[in-house]
């Protein structure tokens, strides 16, 4: 699974110019992340989505916890910041979003934990030469109807980050990784005309292992949930 990551503010230059290459770029554009090292289930997470109405590529900010449409309540009483990728469509959470709401995570890298309950030892997963990594993402607008109709916030974008059983040189530290896109795969994800099914999202896992192979992990210093700041990354 996935339940921390960290992501800095050069994700808004990365961004821009994947952006720019496909020649996609909206004329309003102005990526403002702010680093966070310590990103958590239900925050704000920056993502990457093609929109099936203006055809262009959009930066925005998530709920990090899908919320499906069908939802009475933004909270769920069932954990939905990560989506397994086996059998996913069997989840009827997960089945709209798989067709045509995908999306890329990005992220610096991610945190997990070994060891019994009082001794946990964090880690630190990422790429050795820090590149960007792009999770396999969905998303979902849900919408608030106890908000006025004429106010925007009533419809809040969510989001979740797809998992796969864990590569060889992880399963160490967790019997589960994100599924990690190398960029060419990107656009083909997030294209909404594409219809979403099982085969596209296998074929996502099939990419991501040698992006997950690649990656390289570090004990850090334990920290608590308000900590924050890029000490949190650092290897002891």
């Amino acid at each position: 699974m996935c339940g921390r990551f960290a992501l800095d503010n050069r994700v808004n230059e990365e961004i821009t110019a994947f952006v720019a290459k496909t020649g996609r770029r909206p004329d309003e554009w102005s990526p403002d992340w702010e680093s966070s090292y310590n990103i958590a289930p239900t925050q704000d997470i920056p993502i990457l989505m093609d929109s099936p109405k203006t055809g262009e590529l959009r930066f925005e900010r998530a709920r990090w916890s899908l919320v499906p449409p069908w939802s009475k309540e933004l909270r769920l009483k069932f954990a939905t910041h990560n989506a397994k990728a086996e059998g996913i469509l069997e989840k009827n959470t997960w089945r709209k979003p798989v067709q045509s709401h995908r999306a890329i995570v990005p992220a610096r890298g991610f945190y997990e934990w070994t060891g019994e309950r009082g001794h946990k030892r964090p880690w630190f997963i990422h790429h050795p030469g820090g590149e960007l990594l792009g999770f396999a993402g969905l998303y979902s607008w849900w919408l608030d109807r106890a908000v006025a109709e004429d106010d925007p916030s009533r419809w809040k974008l969510t989001a979740t980050i797809l998992t796969s059983d864990a590569v060889k040189t992880l399963e160490g530290i967790h019997d589960r990784n994100p599924v990690i896109l190398p960029q060419h795969m990107w656009l083909h994800w997030m294209d909404p005309t594409v219809v979403g099914d099982q085969e596209l999202v296998d074929e996502a896992v099939r990419a991501g292992v040698a992006e997950a192979s690649a990656l390289t992990f570090d004990e850090v210093a334990p920290f608590k949930v308000a900590d924050n700041g890029p000490k949190l990354t650092q290897p002891l």
